[in-house]
């Protein structure tokens, strides 16, 4: 909004110059989401905590999760709000990635509001069907995808930048929309299954964040992408700015959502979370990239999948289950061996911005 209320001003007055630069904007919009999110978070807590959507522990996570008994959940709501507010005051809403964003916020999120809502108030022990839930991130792929695939513009989006090697491309063609349908449903569903701990959801996605955030301004740069011999992509500066916005909220979100957690994200706030990371990365051609930086997601995604398939398989070999991990997904295997919660986040955090450095240290490989 501000951009385009102010930047027409600049003919008259040199100061309003300053809503053109990607950099103003990008500051100005963490920090707006920040503040924002200080601000709403307490009010919408209140809110939940009186409608009493808190937080019910089942059995299947270690016994210490008891006590979180009764926290307020669908904390998320404070996610969506801090990106939505922050987007609409600084973006350049003509961007078409920004509006693919804000669809992508807008849909999962209001999914995954659907399935905390089930769950919450109307006591749907499992929520949403899997099914149907599946159903509503595979249709968004599949609309992300197409629109993708046939939006006009001068450069192929179907490539995939190989971060190791220069000028180095994988080139999907026609699968690219059934690989957005997979990203955009396998992210959405890894980020669900980190937020297990307090803040270690919101942590590990603020720091995934800023390494796509700085991709984005590097490729969204001109004279950047040249020097790093980069494809420059012009309207990847308004998604850095989309990025900043995403990290002030979620720092902002760990406010309350540190140990002890005031409030949870849930499905509202990492289904959408998931869903932006996974569309930012397809945006930038960048999904090998934020493989590495991500890669604790596909860590949590991967542990989980590998217990039931390893617990089916011994049950049919052998006639009884065995699992690879005490729990899964494996933040809770560490739980298991008495490791304290904080050390286990702080750990996660540790190696998330140790991926972060390694991605990025792969530009001068380029």
């Amino acid at each position: 909004m501000f951009y385009h209320l102010f930047y027409p001003l600049a003919q008259y007055h040199i100061f309003f110059n300053v809503f053109r630069y990607i950099t103003f904007r990008a500051v100005a919009a963490f920090i707006t989401s920040l503040l924002f999110t200080f601000f709403i978070g307490p009010k919408i807590i209140r809110i939940l905590k009186v409608s009493r959507a808190v937080e019910t522990i089942n059995d299947e996570v270690p016994e210490s999760h008891k006590t979180k008994q009764g926290t307020p959940t669908m904390g998320g709501l404070i996610i969506l709000s801090g990106i939505l507010l922050s987007t609409l005051l600084w973006n350049n809403l003509l961007n078409t990635n920004i509006l693919l964003l804000l669809l992508t916020l807008l849909w999962l999120g209001g999914l995954g509001f659907l399935d905390d809502y089930l769950k919450n108030f109307l006591k749907e022990k499992e929520g949403l069907i899997p099914r149907y839930k599946l159903l509503g991130q595979v249709s968004l792929g599949l609309i992300l995808g197409t629109a993708l695939f046939f939006m006009p513009g001068s450069t192929d989006i179907t490539v995939i930048s190989v971060p190791f090697l220069k000028n180095s491309f994988i080139c999907l063609s026609w699968l690219f929309i059934p690989f957005v349908i997979f990203m955009i449903t396998a992210t959405s569903n890894a980020v669900n299954l980190t937020d297990g701990l307090d803040g270690l959801a919101a942590g590990t996605i603020s720091i995934a964040c800023f390494g796509l955030g700085i991709m984005a301004y590097l490729k969204g740069h001109s004279v950047m992408a040249s020097y790093l011999n980069m494809e420059f992509l012009p309207e990847a500066g308004e998604v850095a700015i989309f990025a900043t916005s995403m990290i002030g909220t979620t720092i902002g979100f760990l406010w309350f959502n540190a140990k002890p957690a005031q409030v949870f994200m849930g499905d509202t706030g990492s289904l959408a979370l998931g869903g932006l990371l996974a569309l930012i990365s397809i945006i930038l051609k960048e999904e090998l990239f934020f493989a590495i930086i991500g890669l604790i997601f596909i860590a949590e995604a991967g542990s989980s999948m590998l217990q039931r398939y390893y617990f089916k398989y011994t049950r049919i070999k052998f006639g009884e289950g065995k699992r690879l991990f005490k729990k899964a997904p494996i933040h809770h295997h560490f739980e298991m061996m008495n490791i304290a919660e904080e050390k286990i986040v702080l750990r996660f955090w540790i190696v998330a911005m140790l991926l972060v450095a390694i991605g990025l240290g792969t530009l001068k490989l380029r």
